[in-house]
């Protein structure tokens, strides 16, 4: 059957649209983390101790990634059933509302209870819409993209999480510099979320003039063809993905677990660390993480590329290896208090965090299906973000409570990235895998073999597979 082809537009036109839709959608569910951690403990969770009210808040922002996996199934079933694009469209649409929803919000000292649970419910919006985005956007990309260069296109998705942490940071900075602490505590704070809706219907424009996944498409048809000749409808594809994917869930998982505690350490948690046991200005914290961010969205591509040339597992190991040891490292020079040493410690950790989240996106989507490619991915990389993202900062917080000190926050980090270690040494290599072909019968390269032959330009994949080697670690 011949494999149906973009209708507009190359692979530069569909990263530049996941790119934008991510960059758009991580700023929304960043700028919650840096509110929680800088103002919304007084503004919506006022309480006699500063770190209680923090703790509280970032409760509500764990509240976020409790969504998530309930988004992925939703998105992922619809996805894996009707499209990618479809369900990224609305995925923004719910995201930037519910932002821009938050600067509207009145706040504790005007309507009482009312207002964190307003909070609560827009941050479940959040997360929800969250859930369906990382899936949907990633196999856009990694769809019409060729294996050749598969972990270098879709680690630009990937790139959208800095992107979007570094405009939200950047937002919050230059506000923290042109305006009074209590002026921005006062209407500040709410022009970052205000800026959401420009920027939703900038990433709109551009998400909707993209193709579908040719690789779906193909799937699609083929899967309309079987049901017609036998007369059996499909299981869902979340159930699918439990009959014959669970594996993979589990893998994904734990190729997660380590990447996602040590990104909401470095970024979100660094915020409360700065600000409430080091008693340094909120723009040292919010600098040090701009300026990691734009290390941290440069080099993610390029070790999506290197992954490309090595594996999908020799780089996350570097990162997750690395990220272990650093752990310590990190803490230790916080503790310095100078602004130079502190940027250094969060850039190197994001550097590494980049080794494992650049190949992530190539990594996963090659774990799965295409008929249950969205629902498996998302699943996988939704649970592991409420085990993990979810939890870090609250674990963090409660650890700087009772020992005052960031060395059992650096332990924990450390055996996070170890998880992750252990994760990855037992999950296979799937470098050079065709996603139009079922994990069972494809076979994955090795690299420096010759490339399948896919059209990388057009945004097609070709039949075929890379040598002969069984999929296998």
């Amino acid at each position: 059957m011949a494999r149906p082809q973009p209708r507009r537009g190359g692979i530069g036109r569909v990263i530049g649209a996941s790119l934008i839709g991510t960059t758009v959608e991580w700023y929304d569910f960043f700028l919650y983390g840096a509110a929680a951690a800088l103002v919304f403990n007084d503004l919506f969770f006022p309480t006699a101790d500063p770190l209680t009210g923090t703790l509280i808040a970032f409760v509500t922002y764990a509240i976020g990634f409790a969504a998530r996996p309930i988004g992925g199934v939703v998105f992922g079933h619809f996805g894996d059933k009707v499209g990618r694009k479809k369900l990224l469209v609305i995925s923004l649409l719910m995201m930037g509302g519910a932002t821009f929803a938050m600067g509207l919000l009145p706040t504790y000292a005007t309507i009482g209870i009312g207002a964190p649970l307003l909070l609560t419910v827009l941050r479940l919006i959040q997360g929800f819409a969250l859930g369906g985005e990382w899936g949907g956007a990633v196999l856009l990309v990694s769809e019409h993209g060729g294996a050749k260069h598969r972990g270098f296109w879709a680690s630009w998705p990937q790139a959208g999480a800095p992107g979007g942490n570094l405009l939200a940071t950047g937002v919050l900075a230059l506000l923290a510099a042109f305006q009074s602490d209590d002026a921005f505590q006062a209407w500040g704070w709410r022009i970052p979320f205000l800026l959401s809706g420009v920027l939703v219907i900038i990433g709109l424009w551009i998400r909707v003039s993209v193709s579908e996944s040719p690789v779906f498409l193909e799937a699609q048809a083929k899967a309309e063809a079987a049901r017609q000749a036998s007369g059996v409808p499909e299981q869902a594809p979340v159930i699918e993905v439990f009959r014959t994917g669970w594996r993979q869930v589990v893998s994904a998982i734990g190729v997660r677990y380590g990447e996602n505690v040590s990104y909401y350490i470095l970024t979100a948690f660094l915020l409360v660390y700065v600000t409430e046991h080091l008693d340094l200005s909120k723009s040292v914290g919010l600098n040090a993480v701009a300026i990691g961010s734009a290390v941290h969205f440069v080099t993610i591509p390029l070790w999506g590329a290197l992954s490309d040339r090595l594996g999908r597992r020799p780089v996350t190991l570097i990162g997750a290896v690395g990220m272990a040891g650093w752990a310590f490292a990190f803490f230790a020079m916080l503790d310095t208090e100078s602004f130079p040493v502190i940027a250094v410690a969060v850039t190197v950790g994001l550097l590494l965090h980049g080794a494992m989240y650049g190949p992530q996106a190539a990594y996963i989507s090659e774990m799965f299906d295409t008929r249950v490619r969205y629902s498996g991915a998302s699943m996988g990389s939704q649970i592991a973000s409420i085990l993990a993202g979810a939890l870090a900062p609250i674990i963090a917080v409660e650890l700087l409570k009772d020992f005052d000190s960031g060395v059992p926050i650096a332990v924990y980090l450390s055996a996070a990235s170890l998880v992750t270690v252990v994760a990855v040494w037992c999950a296979q290599e799937t470098l050079g895998r065709d996603l139009a072909q079922d994990v069972s019968t494809s076979a994955v390269g090795l690299p420096g073999a010759a490339g399948p032959g896919e059209g990388e330009e057009s945004g097609t994949a070709a039949g075929g597979s890379r040598a002969d080697v069984p999929l296998g670690r």
